[in-house]
């Protein structure tokens, strides 16, 4: 059963030619041994019927050593691998204690939950659904209360309905939540009012006070974030579910403080036009009952980065056979541990949870193709997300030719753009700031570097809260670099806050809009964006 989870991907091969050239050529899928013959346009029925065929007559002799991407892999096989980014704990024996605590502990998510969320990515690699991924860049023991939790979640609601709306597509909704504490940093060593200290690497690492003592690395913190976690997680399920997210309450989603502000106006009167839809399918009969209506599918992700803790939340899947690693729906590697011969490749390519990799404009596009055999050897969609960061100017330049190479090497990948990194700038006053029209032209280059190679814009990754925050300058609000310091609060990296957050999904769905209807029409989207000026 396990070969079946993780190799057939027959049912969407109608549609793969849509995530290269954009022409009717079908696409050869060579790398994926289990459809051993190119398919070429009157041998399609006949490929996927040999496939099927080879499926099952591999699923009871497979064993888990022969899937392709797991040989020689176990769950400890990454500490015979160089390890980036991690901290140095002065005590080994009480970190062996805590990692035994957290391997006895219950997993907090399930291995059907995350499949779930890659057959979903895959249809955003094949430019059937589209990925909203958001959240803190780094989630803080403080600050952690249900309000900020029920916020961020309904801003996150609130842009997944702009975006269905414009793109008449569903909208996978992932959560930056429920495990994003640790960040990578580029010293070990950081200067504070004159004190050099070690740095500070996340809460479930260490504190953010200027004292050497709270600097210390301490283990135990990995279980007060598995907590936290859990309790995030609950809640989120409990809002997903539990008649929060219903689509009639659609209207209810506006936070108090984004309410009077011209993305609020947007936003209710795109909730207004979404509630005449329902009373019509009332009005005739259809129930709105139903869990579509009523519950949001919604999954969780961070960077797989301390990599103690990950391997102690690794779980082998009863059903399936296969490892997943437990603490999270989906995990990402970032810009500074994806080396191809590093332990955080180690790890992640026996896990069978959807991935992500962070790609700035240093990625070589053959380094890249590596990549895509070692972490998606069997070339699935869904189980792969490639998220680049490169600022608008680098990505116009560097990213075409990473999205051919893909293309060549018939990699199938769900492309997300992170309009966040690389356009981080330091303010007069020192603090760091991005500036949100930067944000928006780094959106704009991705679209069009798609729109010119034919293929997909899969999705958007945001770092985003739903407080009242000022962190970003500009959007609607036009905050400035004075502004910054009225409302800055972020742990690490600044922050979009909910306003801004908004407004950009409106700007997005009306770029899917008009991928969708090739720019035909006046609607409601355009009478918005065009109150933006032509900046998209």
């Amino acid at each position: 059963m396990a070969l079946v989870s993780r190799s057939l991907v027959t049912p969407r091969v109608e549609s793969l030619s849509s995530i290269h050239s954009g022409t009717n050529k079908t696409p050869s899928l060579k790398r994926n041994k289990h459809i051993g013959a190119t398919l070429t346009n009157g041998g399609i029925n006949a490929s996927i019927a040999k496939a099927v065929q080879a499926v099952e007559s591999l699923k009871a002799n497979v064993t888990k050593e022969e899937l392709p991407g797991t040989k020689g892999w176990t769950p400890t096989s990454w500490r015979n691998k160089v390890a980036l980014q991690q901290p140095n704990y002065p005590d080994a024996e009480k970190l062996a204690e805590v990692e035994k605590v957290l391997r006895d502990y219950p997993p907090l998510v399930f291995a059907g939950e995350a499949r779930s969320l890659e057959e979903r990515l895959g249809e955003a690699a094949l430019g059937n659904a589209f990925l909203l991924q958001g959240g803190d860049c780094a989630e803080s023991f403080k600050e952690f209360n249900a309000n900020n939790i029920r916020d961020t979640f309904r801003v996150l609601l609130q842009m997944g309905a702009v975006l269905m709306f414009g793109g008449q597509m569903p909208v996978v909704k992932v959560g930056r939540m429920a495990g994003q504490f640790a960040k990578p940093r580029s010293a070990d060593t950081e200067n504070v009012n004159g004190v050099e200290l070690p740095s500070y690497r996340g809460d479930n690492i260490n504190a953010d006070l200027p004292t050497l003592e709270a600097r210390i690395p301490d283990p135990d913190r990995m279980v007060r974030a598995y907590s936290q976690a859990a309790a995030t997680l609950n809640l989120l399920r409990a809002f997903a579910t539990g008649g929060f997210a219903a689509m009639q309450r659609v209207t209810h989603w506006n936070l108090d403080f984004a309410a009077d502000s011209e993305q609020g106006d947007w936003y209710r009167e795109l909730a207004h036009r979404v509630d005449e839809a329902l009373g019509f399918m009332a009005a005739c009969g259809l129930t709105l009952d139903h869990p579509v209506m009523t519950s949001t599918q919604f999954w969780t992700s961070h960077e797989c980065l301390l990599l103690p803790y990950e391997q102690a939340l690794t779980r082998e899947d009863s059903t399936s056979g296969l490892w997943y690693d437990c603490s999270a729906h989906m995990l990402w590697i970032g810009e500074r541990t994806r080396q191809l011969d590093g332990a955080h490749i180690e790890f992640l390519r026996g896990v069978a949870n959807p991935l992500g990799v962070k790609v700035s404009d240093k990625m070589k596009p053959e380094d890249l193709v590596t990549l895509c055999n070692i972490l998606n050897p069997e070339n699935k969609p869904g189980r792969l997300t490639v998220i680049v960061r490169m600022g608008a100017t680098k990505l116009r330049e560097k990213f075409p030719a990473l999205v051919r190479a893909i293309r060549q090497a018939g990699c199938i990948v769900t492309w997300v753009i992170d309009p966040m990194h690389g356009n981080t700038v330091k303010a007069p006053s020192g603090l760091k700031t991005r500036p949100f029209d930067a944000i928006l032209d780094e959106v704009k280059a991705f679209f069009d570097v798609h729109e010119q190679e034919g293929t997909h814009a899969g999705g958007v990754h945001l770092e985003m809260t739903g407080q009242d925050v000022t962190e970003c300058v500009g959007g609607g609000n036009n905050l400035t670099y004075d502004d910054l310091s009225s409302r800055y609060h972020t742990h690490c990296d600044p922050r979009l806050n909910a306003s801004q957050a908004l407004e950009l999904s409106f700007i997005i769905a009306e770029r899917l809009r008009r991928r969708r209807l090739a720019g035909s029409g006046n609607t409601f989207l355009q009478s918005i964006t065009s109150q933006l000026g032509t900046r998209f």
